[in-house]
Formats: C-alpha cells, sequence, structure tokens
C-alpha cells in the first residue's frame, strides 16, 4: 500500500511539475507582448475612441468610496461613467453619487432595475439597463472591488484597435484590504496570493493550449455589436459565471478575445475565515460546473498535496530522505510560479505571500477542488441558488 501511494505521489508531482513547466515556457511571450504593448501606448495621442464604463453595484463595500475614484482619475480624453444598482437607494450607488460629484467633468449616470430583477443573475439586469443608456460603442465592465491606474482605459482600449478583436480581459493581482490598523489578515492575504499565482498561472495555461475562449470578470470589455450578436446581456441571465459566458459567446462568434498586458488589483474583502472559505469555494464550484473537464484536470496541477503525500509514504517506508526530496520538489515548483507569475507577470510586491503563503495557498487550492464536488449549493449576494449541468444555476429550493 506504501508503494501505492508513494507512486501516486511521484505521478502527480510529475503532472504538476509539466503544469508548472508549460506556465513558466508561456511567460516568456507575455512578457514580450506586454514590451510591444507599452511601446505602443508611449505614442501619443495613440488609439483612444470613446469608451463607456459599466459598474454594477450592489451595497456598500469596504473601500468602496477610494476604488471607484481611481476610474475618474484616468488619462483618457473622452469617456462616461454608468453605475447600475438593484434600488435607487442602495448604498453602493449613493457612494457612487459621492465620488462623482467630486469630478464633475467626467459624464456619469446613476440607474436602477427596480425590486426583484426577473434573471437569476441579477447582474445580467444591470448590464442591460447600463448598455441601453450608453453612449459609445466600446463597454468596459469591472468590478466593484476593483482598483486601477491612470493609464488603465488606454490599455484596455489598445486592443480594440484591431477590427478582429471582440473582447478583451485584464490580469488581476490579488491585494488584501487592510481589516484594521494592524493591515490585512492572513486569509485575506491567504486569498490574494492565490488570485495573483494560481489564478494567473491558469489562465497562461489555457491560453497556451487552447487560446483565449473566456474573459476573467474583474475587467473586461467587449464591442457593443459583439455583445448584441450574441443576444445581449441576456445570455448570462441563468448562469454564475457570467464572464466565462461572455467570452465564450465571443469566441463562438469568431472573434478574437485578447489577455491584455496591463494588471490590475482585485481588492480581497473577505477578512474572516468563513467568508474567504465560502468565497472560495463557490469559485471552485462555478468552475467545476462552467468546464467540468477541465476542471477535473485541475487536480492534477496542485504539488503540495503530493509532496505531503510522498513525504509521508517514503517516511514511513523507512526512506525519510526520499520524502523530504519529494516535498522539496513541489515547494521548489510553486516558489518557481510564485515568481515568474506572481512578481513576474502580475507585479505581486508581497514577498511574504509569494513565498511563504503560496505553497501554503496550492495545498488549500487541492481542498477547494476537492469541496467543490461537495453538493451543488452555492451562497452568492446573501441567496442560496443550486448550480446546474452546463454552469446555469436555480433559486435552491
Amino acid at each position: 500500500m506504501l508503494y501505492v501511494l508513494l507512486g501516486l505521489a511521484v505521478f502527480g508531482l510529475v503532472t504538476s511539475t509539466v503544469f508548472a513547466g508549460m506556465v513558466l515556457a508561456a511567460v516568456p511571450g507575455y512578457l514580450h507582448e506586454r514590451r510591444l504593448a507599452l511601446a505602443q501606448l508611449e505614442a501619443r495621442p495613440g488609439y483612444t475612441p470613446p469608451l463607456t464604463l459599466l459598474k454594477p453595484l450592489h451595497g456598500a463595500e469596504p473601500g468602496l468610496e477610494a476604488h471607484l475614484a481611481t476610474f475618474f482619475e484616468q488619462d483618457y480624453p473622452e469617456y462616461e461613467i454608468l453605475f447600475c444598482a438593484r434600488t435607487a437607494e442602495d448604498a453602493g450607488l449613493e457612494t457612487a453619487r459621492r465620488v462623482a460629484a467630486r469630478y464633475p467633468r467626467i459624464p456619469a449616470k446613476f440607474l436602477f432595475t427596480g425590486g426583484e430583477p426577473d434573471y437569476i443573475n441579477a447582474k445580467a439586469a444591470s448590464m442591460e439597463k447600463m448598455e441601453a443608456a450608453a453612449a459609445h460603442q466600446i463597454l468596459v465592465i469591472s468590478d466593484s472591488d476593483v482598483r486601477v491606474t491612470p493609464d488603465y482605459l488606454r490599455a484596455v482600449a489598445l486592443p480594440f484597435a484591431l477590427s478582429r478583436v471582440g473582447a478583451m480581459c485584464c490580469v488581476y493581482r490579488g491585494v488584501a484590504a487592510p481589516r484594521n490598523e494592524s493591515g490585512p489578515g492572513l486569509w485575506a492575504r491567504l486569498e490574494a496570493v492565490g488570485m495573483s499565482v494560481e489564478m494567473t498561472s491558469g489562465v497562461l495555461a489555457a491560453r497556451a493550449m487552447e487560446g483565449m475562449q473566456f474573459v476573467l470578470g474583474p475587467t473586461m470589455a467587449f464591442r457593443r455589436e459583439t455583445i448584441r450578436r450574441m443576444g445581449g446581456f441576456q445570455v448570462t441571465a441563468d448562469y454564475c459565471a457570467d464572464d466565462f459566458v461572455l467570452g465564450n459567446e465571443t469566441f463562438k462568434l469568431g472573434q478574437t478575445v485578447v489577455l491584455s498586458h496591463h494588471a490590475i488589483d482585485h481588492m480581497v474583502i473577505n477578512s474572516t475565515m468563513v467568508a474567504s472559505l465560502k468565497h472560495q469555494t463557490r469559485w471552485m464550484k462555478s468552475t467545476r460546473f462552467s468546464r467540468p473537464a477541465g476542471h477535473f484536470g485541475t487536480a492534477l496541477s496542485f504539488s503540495l498535496p503530493f509532496g505531503l503525500l510522498g513525504c509521508a509514504a517514503a517516511a514511513l517506508m523507512g526512506r525519510p530522505w526520499w520524502g523530504l526530496g519529494l516535498l522539496g520538489w513541489s515547494v521548489a515548483t510553486r516558489l518557481a510560479l510564485a515568481i515568474a507569475v506572481g512578481r513576474g507577470v502580475v507585479g505581486d510586491t508581497s514577498w511574504f505571500g509569494l513565498l511563504v503563503l503560496y505553497p501554503l495557498r496550492d495545498l488549500m487550492g487541492f481542498g477547494f477542488w476537492a469541496a467543490s464536488y461537495w453538493g451543488s449549493r452555492i451562497l452568492w449576494r446573501g441567496r442560496v441558488f443550486e448550480l446546474l449541468p452546463g454552469g446555469k444555476m436555480r433559486a435552491a429550493k
């Protein structure tokens, strides 16, 4: 039995190393694309079509006012920002009004859908409302927990200079929001480094194997005609992973989906253990139902679980040095990804997170993967839903 466990550990370490090798091989090409894009952005005025930013909101969130302000401080000639919530009195919408009042030169509109939406995914109703009110033909969508730099819109617009591009998205680094005066908590930092390294590694690997057939929700942009050709935002009405659906529908239309060179900050506001675990498990369950085959194979991309299994099996067989070697192997591949992807690709500056927390986060990631097969219910925005095959969802009974 111990030989079986040792064999399983070695197999898992081989597959996770192959995965790491694929990601590391993709990094130089991505960084080359970044250098070319940055050179293009240095030429002014460059490609700067008018843009409409769509910001769906739902209640107050920690740091929301500061995050929204970064979208009003863009080095960009012409754009508008549309906000939409479920009710006119939504706390997030009130915050947006206060922020907009400080930037009167930036056109802003404040919309609401009114009461309970007709769609399972309430965000789809907000997106429809904003699209109908948009003045421009390129729609930039970003989550409320995103923070950007002044060059953000120039980077977002750049791919659309090519007529074949129908959509784009940005990679993102996780940033743990401060819990109190002492700074971010451990759980937020673990979730953040998972965003920076694990999520981005998966995206780079998927792009290398099959090209971009999806977008990433924190920031995604589309041509308005692309959204209308796929049937409008209504296509996401019954889905949890609306970003995957929109990107996949764009790909099905024969248009190019671009992974931008520009990295944004995705703020982690889940400061408690329970909130963080629930959030990450919901992500994993969503992926399981949206891309079941790929999600199942994700188990072989984790390394620490197999390193620990090999270490324990070898120790029980009286070969402790073998075990330490296998464990060291597993840690080394994670550190390589942390440095190349976390630091090199998304610019995460938390060395403690990259070098100390990420190996632990890799072990936790395997736990979230296993938990994703435990039931089909998720908690989202205070409501319980049941996920269905294909990624659709319905209100739980």
